[in-house]
């Protein structure tokens, strides 16, 4: 449990750790109905972020808990692997980085998903509104 304690906040998984604590904070202010879940929806456009489907929050969330916990589990390995100090240094660095690219690839992909699958739910709803209660035409 040390260990996790250690990489959690040690320096490059610090980082995360804080965006982490600030994520958890917007979500219990959203709980107490103080804040808005689409707060940040008017400031970014989700189309840039690549992230349409998701409100803003939704996806920065995401993005932060998958980088936090990738850095996290690579820092508890690179901790057990007892490298000299400038290469340990430098690997988290690297593995910081690599953790964030691969948790906004992914956060990507699973907003694109959610947008396709929001798209067939729209399309299927649609139709099941166009086709409406049949009534029964007189026989002439």
């Amino acid at each position: 449990m040390s260990e996790l304690f250690d990489a959690a906040f040690g320096f490059p998984a610090m980082i995360l750790t804080a965006a982490l604590a600030a994520v958890v904070g917007f979500w219990l202010l959203v709980l107490c109905r103080v804040v808005a879940h689409d707060v940040f929806d008017a400031d970014v456009d989700a189309e840039v972020l690549g992230s349409s489907g998701w409100p803003v929050a939704v996806a920065g969330t995401v993005f932060i808990a998958v980088g936090w916990v990738l850095d996290l589990s690579g820092m508890v390995l690179l901790g057990s692997a007892d490298l000299p100090g400038l290469l340990s240094f430098l690997l988290s660095v690297v593995l910081l980085a690599g953790a964030l690219a691969l948790s906004w690839r992914l956060t990507r992909r699973l907003a694109g998903r959610a947008r396709k699958r929001s798209a067939v739910r729209r399309r299927a709803s649609r139709l099941r509104a166009a086709s409406g209660p049949r009534s029964a035409r007189p026989a002439a």
